[in-house]
């Protein structure tokens, strides 16, 4: 804090892993915080909700801002593999072991995955008390919703052509809902369109022109 090193960015869910307890989907955890290894073995954790309270305690008596990171609608193998029916396919998936970018993404077709999110950014929001909460947004492969009927059928009912346009309506809808917690979304450039809610904040990753 004295440097003015005062947020901690905390990436807590990717395809590798889910490290957050959640009370209402508890396999998000103990299905989705755990991997199997290449060489057979197990790796893995969560943060408890009470190591999250300390922790957030700790940063705040020495005003450091912390800034949760739920990863949608990609970079979500882990909680697909507790929770494979918010996917477009409703297969068994495994936690990843490999670091890359992964065709399963939440389907953002069905509203039950909407309720799904809400209820996981509901439990975030409580337990962490400054303004943002980053939502990722970044590297969504789209095959999966090219393929899903659902999808399909919601996109013809939004008149929406591309998959661009799709993220977007995905993005506003839980940049909405995070407005009724009275938080601000964050997410990495890929989200940026005309239509983003003018309060929402950019991380540009991929060079400076998202930045400007």
């Amino acid at each position: 804090a004295f440097y003015k090193m005062n947020v901690f960015h905390w990436h807590l869910t990717d395809d590798q892993g889910w490290r957050i307890e959640s009370e209402k989907y508890p396999k998000l955890h103990k299905v989705g915080g755990y991997r199997k290894e290449k060489d057979a073995s197990m790796s893995g954790g969560y943060y408890t909700k009470a190591d999250i309270r300390e922790i957030v305690k700790y940063a705040t008596d020495r005003h450091i801002t912390i800034i949760p990171e739920i990863e949608m609608p990609g970079h979500s193998v882990a909680a697909l593999a507790a929770y494979p029916e918010f996917s477009c396919t409703g297969e068994h998936i495994e936690v990843e072991n490999n670091w890359g970018v992964f065709k399963d993404v939440y389907c953002i077709g069905k509203e039950e995955t909407f309720e799904f999110l809400e209820s996981i950014l509901a439990e975030v929001c409580e337990l962490f008390p400054g303004p943002y909460i980053h939502i990722g947004g970044d590297e969504v492969p789209t095959i999966r919703w090219d393929e899903c009927e659902i999808c399909s059928n919601k996109k013809a009912e939004l008149k929406i052509d591309h998959n661009h346009q799709f993220q977007e309506y995905f993005t506003n809808r839980i940049a909405d809902f995070l407005k009724t917690k009275n938080k601000k979304m964050i997410g990495w450039d890929e989200i940026l369109t005309d239509n983003l809610p003018s309060n929402a904040v950019i991380q540009s990753w991929r060079g400076m022109d998202g930045g400007k």
